[in-house]
């Protein structure tokens, strides 16, 4: 018991969110009357949350460097999704060599801002508050206030489209190959998990009681199935999730078993020692600015592709919904905190509480209301917590 206590204690930002983002779902479930967790449903929220879920994982990178955050995201959302637009609807060019430029413009976007960050030292927050009023400006400049439509079914699919069912349903209305997936995926993290506790075990480093690492599997294994049956029951696995799912198994590898990305968490933990120690800061915040600068490009396209437009007031507010999801799941105000999964579960509380008020027919000034609070109640948790371990 002693030993649970502890891991709990030492997790407790991680716990605390996934606590809460299960009573927030059973609350709505319940109050909406079992809509929330419809198949169609749970496959919307993910599809109307994919920009977020993307954004978080950038975003994440940029606070752990030491509390930075990026306000230009939402505007270059906007921008790259007007120069997708320029350049398939009105000049015809062909999607993949679009989408090729639209990256190519981020990273030389990301490069111009990282420069002023890293090298020149003007903080984050002048030089991205700057971005986002020239990226909205120039988004409005391009698309002449108008809003461009519409995209082909190729670039559509990027939000719209599913996987196909290879077996064919067997006769059934569930999507086996979505059905398939979660099982491969389960025995993958048991594998995982089991790899990594021999691990544990070999170095001699503490272990979780074996009932609760048991009991841990099994939750996760079952919460991973749902999922699936969920999205089996409906249309099978949208494509978005591909994309997502991909982003985040390759930034929670790089930000917790690569060299490069330890360096995030040591420069937000001490910017000073980091560099005494041999790590190039000014590289590391550099890479964060480039990074999310075409993650933005990603998460423009994505939402343009769903909305099938290009529109001068897309991507409003983008930048308060990634910087909340981060601080609600987990990341610290300070730097040197926080994880890409944490994120992604600040962006499903977020998420869940959009689609649940909306269902429930609250106003969205309320909306905005209750979104503040639980932002406010994360970080006064982060700070309050931290303040505890310190005395």
């Amino acid at each position: 018991m002693e030993a649970v206590k502890k891991m709990f204690k030492n997790n407790i930002r991680q716990y605390a969110m996934i606590i809460a983002l299960v009573l927030i779902m059973a609350f709505f479930q319940v109050a909406t009357g079992g809509i929330l967790l419809v198949p169609m449903n749970v496959t919307n929220l993910i599809l109307q949350n994919g920009y977020v879920f993307i954004l978080a994982i950038g975003m994440t990178l940029a606070i752990l460097t030491g509390g930075n955050i990026d306000l230009s995201v939402g505007s270059l959302c906007a921008l790259i999704g007007a120069v997708s637009g320029t350049l398939i609807i009105t000049m015809k060019m062909n999607v993949g060599l679009a989408i090729l430029i639209a990256l190519l413009l981020s990273a030389i976007i990301g490069i111009w801002q990282g420069f002023w960050i890293a090298y020149i030292r003007i903080p984050a927050f002048i030089v991205t508050l700057a971005g986002m009023l020239l990226f909205r400006g120039l988004t409005i400049t391009m698309l002449k206030g108008l809003t461009l439509a519409p995209f082909p079914e190729s670039f559509q699919n990027i939000s719209s489209g599913f996987v196909l069912d290879i077996f064919g349903g067997f006769g059934t209305n569930l999507n086996f190959t979505a059905i398939l997936t979660g099982i491969i995926i389960s025995i993958l993290y048991v594998v995982l998990q089991l790899k990594k506790r021999a691990k544990q075990q070999k170095n001699d480093f503490p272990l979780s009681p074996l009932p609760l690492f048991i009991t841990q599997i099994v939750g996760i294994v079952a919460v991973i199935n749902l999922f699936f049956f969920w999205l089996a029951a409906y249309k099978g696995i949208p494509i978005a999730l591909i994309f997502i799912g991909v982003l985040i198994l390759v930034y929670s590898i790089f930000t917790t078993n690569t060299v490069s990305g330890r360096y995030l968490y040591a420069m937000g933990g001490n910017e000073k020692a980091a560099k005494l120690s041999g790590i190039n800061t000014n590289k590391v915040l550099f890479f964060a600015y480039v990074n999310m600068a075409v993650l933005s490009a990603v998460a423009g396209m994505m939402f343009a592709s769903r909305i099938n437009s290009a529109s001068p007031q897309a991507g409003l507010n983008f930048e308060l919904d990634a910087i909340a999801a981060c601080f609600i799941g987990g990341a610290s105000a300070y730097g040197g905190v926080g994880t890409v999964m944490g994120a992604i579960i600040g962006a499903l509380v977020m998420g869940v509480l959009n689609n649940g008020m909306s269902i429930l027919g609250v106003g969205s000034d309320m909306q905005m209301s209750i979104k503040g609070i639980v932002l406010l109640a994360a970080v006064a948790f982060d700070v309050i917590s931290k303040n505890k371990s310190k005395s």
